[in-house]
């Protein structure tokens, strides 16, 4: 199952676990996704043994992806779903960029912090958050006291389908950003949430007390700033053509929470290789449709990943 060798210590990841109804000229097609559903999955791929706390449904879409992350050896703890699973219509613009409609179960999806949830969240040696309903209040509450003293990373992924109150949404995730290990950030974030500026958006995560600060930039690659400095790397260059960038930035982000979860690096140089590693696995991620995360060194193998019906 894993690709890498297996850390010491766990991940919990928070937010969305959904149905990817992908439309194209070549038809309709079903995948298991979510943004915190593929960074979790990620993480187990890279050997980190990690638990998905989401909303998922007792229904058709909810056994899908319980098989999906059952599969890939990763534990979850669901939330009721009183509305069933979430799902999202998935189109591309001719570059490739996907557009997602969501349905109501995404739009007024809740979490909700039981004694598992808890006892996992005390155990695990990293937290990570990623698309969550921080635009409401109680969710943006409920996750901070369930959160309290563990180590985070966080990206807002914020989706114009699902957010329901710019500025809320802004005052939630920056609350909890404050004392984040790690906070990704990218053009998409910057342009929903703030006025377009990446850069200034890096600046005001750090001055905001942001211990590291991930800004992603598509193909201009992404830059790393932390208390050690300011380390960039490109897009890596691999081979085979680009497929698919649904996963790119989940997987950008697994890659790094997966060599945050036994400490912090501490100079620059240890920064800049955990940022060069991630961009090469984004892009092996690139390569095959989905958002299941590749390694370059996967790309050569047989695809023994389970992407849904």
């Amino acid at each position: 199952m894993s690709i890498e060798t297996s850390p010491s210590r766990s991940a919990v990841v928070i937010g969305d676990a959904l149905i990817d109804e992908i439309r194209d000229e070549a038809g309709v097609r079903e995948f298991v996704g979510g943004a915190a559903l593929n960074v979790a999955v990620g993480l187990r791929r890279l050997g980190v043994p990690t638990t998905l706390i989401a909303m998922v449904g007792d229904d058709v879409a909810g056994a899908h992806i319980r098989e999906y992350l059952a599969d890939h050896g990763v534990r979850l703890i669901a939330s009721p779903a009183p509305r069933g699973s979430s799902r999202a219509v998935v189109t591309r613009s001719a570059g490739g960029e996907p557009s997602y409609v969501f349905n109501r179960a995404a739009q007024q999806r809740t979490i909700r912090y039981g004694e598992e949830a808890r006892e996992a969240l005390a155990d695990a040696g990293l937290a990570v958050v990623s698309c969550f309903p921080f635009d409401v209040p109680a969710e943006a509450e409920a996750l901070a006291a369930a959160v309290a003293g563990v180590r985070l990373a966080i990206d807002p992924n914020p989706r114009t389908g699902m957010l329901s109150d710019r500025e809320e949404f802004v005052r939630g995730f920056e609350r909890l950003a404050a004392a984040a290990e790690v906070v990704k950030v990218g053009a998409d974030d910057a342009a929903v949430l703030y006025d377009g500026d990446l850069d200034a958006l890096r600046a005001r995560l750090r001055a905001l007390g942001v211990h590291a600060v991930l800004a992603t930039a598509g193909a201009d690659g992404a830059v790393l700033e932390s208390d050690a400095g300011i380390v960039a790397a490109p897009i890596a260059q691999l081979p085979g053509r680009l497929v698919d960038t649904v996963g790119a930035g989940d997987a950008t982000l697994a890659a790094v929470a997966a060599g945050l979860v036994d400490g912090t690096p501490e100079t620059s140089g240890e920064w800049e290789r955990l940022l060069q590693r991630a961009m090469e696995i984004a892009a092996a991620t690139c390569r095959a449709e989905g958002g299941l995360l590749r390694t370059p060194e996967s790309l050569a193998e047989s695809d023994r990943g389970v992407h849904g019906s």
